[in-house]
Formats: structure tokens, C-alpha cells, sequence
């Protein structure tokens, strides 16, 4: 497997969280990474240190230089908005053909390493004027991890995203839920959620908690 696409239910699900755990993991059990979020809003360049791109390259034990910034996260925008909306407060268009073509050369260029893609938001979020982070898992055809919260309502959100990638001919290799803070109990999330789901694993991150390891398996 030379690529991995993360997908949430929403924004502030623990998307990134999740992600920069199963990188962590991964290294410390040999797994050679690279990681890649092509487009991010609410990025602020004073601040670059708080930033979602920040912590993917902490997990991968680098330094949130301006170079490495700018190749884990290409497009980045300032407004904690849509990307789409974001870029146009900028000035600038997305093109989601030339995102999926840099994606598509990040994992031709990974090679024995795992290539780990965190989109933004949710699945079914804009990444351009026309076209969703749903759109983008479709056109690079990696194996797909949907990270959910464990919120009051992420069932609901769950189950949603699910049958718009079923809609699509996707099945997730896992879902993930990721704890929620002040949620009901997790396990009982999870418990809910099986009872719906049975063509993927839906496995558990607490809050302060690795990768599950029959993830690791899957990969």
C-alpha cells in the first residue's frame, strides 16, 4: 500500500489528531511515512507552530520549517473557512485536477513509504467551487480511514458519510472514532455504531491514545 486518504464526518472531528497518532505509530513499528494535507484553511503564517500541517510534521519528527510547511500542505489559506471560500477571500481558485495530480505524484514518488492524505473537514466539505474532499477520494482511489467524533449526533454523521461513499463505490478500510470531549462513553459510541456498519472495523482512539493496532494491521 503506498497511499492512505483520511477522511472525516466533519471539521473537528479529531481528523488530524487521529492522523498524526497513526503516523506515530507506524514509525515506531518500522513503517517509513510521509504526510501530506494539500489544502488547509485557518492557517495563520504567524503562528505556523498551531497549524494542522505543524502537527503532521511533529509527528513525523520534523521541524515546521516554511519549506517543509509548504510541501505537506501546498495550498494553505488564512480564513478558517470552505477552501473554496477561503481562497476566494485570497483572490484565488482551487483546481482540484492539479490537487489530485499532486497527490497522485506524492504516492507515485513514496515508493516503499506509506504516503498518508488527510483531507480537510469533512467528506463531503468543498474543496473547490464544485467539487468535494468526496470528489478527491474518488479521483485517487487510495484506501480510505473515516475518522468520526464520538459527540452526541456522530451516528447520524456517520452513517450519512458512509452512504455518500457507498453512493460513490467507496467502503472505508476502518472507521475510526475518535473520542469527543465531554461525549457519551466511547465504547458505547462505537457499540452504536457497529450495530449499522458490518462491510468495515470501527475501532476506538481515546483521547491521549495511540493508533489502534488492528489498524496497523490492515496497513
Amino acid at each position: 500500500m503506498a497511499g492512505l486518504f483520511i477522511a472525516g464526518t466533519g471539521t473537528d472531528v479529531g481528523k488530524t489528531y487521529v492522523t498524526a497518532t497513526l503516523i506515530q505509530t507506524l514509525i515506531s513499528h518500522g513503517r517509513t511515512v510521509e504526510a501530506l494535507k494539500p489544502v488547509v484553511s485557518g492557517f495563520d503564517p504567524a503562528a505556523p507552530e498551531a497549524s494542522d500541517p505543524a502537527v503532521l510534521l511533529a509527528a513525523l519528527g520534523r521541524a515546521a520549517t516554511a519549506e517543509a510547511l509548504a510541501k505537506v500542505s501546498p495550498w494553505r489559506f488564512r480564513e478558517p473557512l470552505s477552501p473554496p471560500i477561503a481562497a476566494r477571500r485570497e483572490g484565488k481558485v482551487i483546481d482540484a485536477d492539479e490537487v489530485a495530480d499532486l497527490c497522485r505524484d506524492r504516492v507515485r514518488q513514496a515508493h516503499d513509504r506509506l504516503l498518508v492524505v488527510e483531507s480537510a473537514g469533512g467528506i463531503m466539505s468543498p474543496l473547490s467551487e464544485k467539487t468535494t474532499m468526496l470528489d478527491l477520494a474518488a479521483a485517487l482511489a487510495l484506501p480510505v480511514v473515516l475518522v468520526a467524533g464520538s459527540y452526541l449526533g456522530t451516528v447520524s454523521h456517520t452513517l450519512t458519510a458512509l452512504a455518500a461513499m457507498t453512493a460513490r463505490k467507496i467502503t472505508p478500510l476502518a472507521v475510526v472514532v475518535s473520542e469527543s470531549e465531554g461525549a457519551p462513553p466511547l465504547n458505547e459510541t462505537a457499540e452504536a455504531l457497529r450495530a449499522f456498519i458490518a462491510d468495515a472495523p470501527v475501532l476506538v482512539v481515546p483521547r491521549g491514545a495511540g493508533a489502534p493496532i488492528q489498524l496497523l494491521v490492515l496497513l
